[in-house]
């Protein structure tokens, strides 16, 4: 089975193409973006249109765990909470387990998406998760 096979952690959750992207839903009554997709508005329980977040952005908290990590994650670990550059969304997020405790607030990341550990029913899943940007892109 190819690394592209193996399903996502959860569905509707990245578009794929050239480059893969976080996919969202976006209110046009309140204006509002929510990440993931769900049924109704957060703030107005308006209809909700899926939506291309984007792949970019800058790191707005972020912290190490150092105990065994859940899901067959590797440890340490790191998650952040990042502000989207496409859309005005902050979305908390698994970050590049090989970059574990080298992250910084105001960090430009990217999203990217691998095999990495398991779902619920203990099958390998493919989950998204922002790295450290290798050339910020203007």
């Amino acid at each position: 089975m190819s690394d592209t096979e193996i399903p996502l952690v959860f569905d509707n959750i990245i578009t794929s193409g050239p480059e893969v992207h976080l996919q969202g839903a976006y209110c046009a009554s309140c204006e509002t973006y929510c990440f993931p997709m769900q049924e109704k508005c957060p703030g107005c329980l308006g209809e909700l249109q899926v939506a291309d977040l984007g792949n970019q952005g800058r790191i707005y908290s972020v912290t190490t765990i150092r105990t065994r990590a859940p899901l067959g994650l590797p440890s340490p670990y790191s998650v952040a909470l990042v502000d989207l550059t496409d859309v005005p969304l902050r979305v908390f997020s698994l970050m590049n387990p090989a970059e574990a405790g080298s992250y910084q607030i105001g960090q430009h990341v990217e999203l990217h998406v691998a095999t990495l550990g398991f779902d619920n029913n203990k099958e390998t899943c493919r989950r998204p998760y922002f790295g450290a940007l290798k050339q910020l892109q203007r």
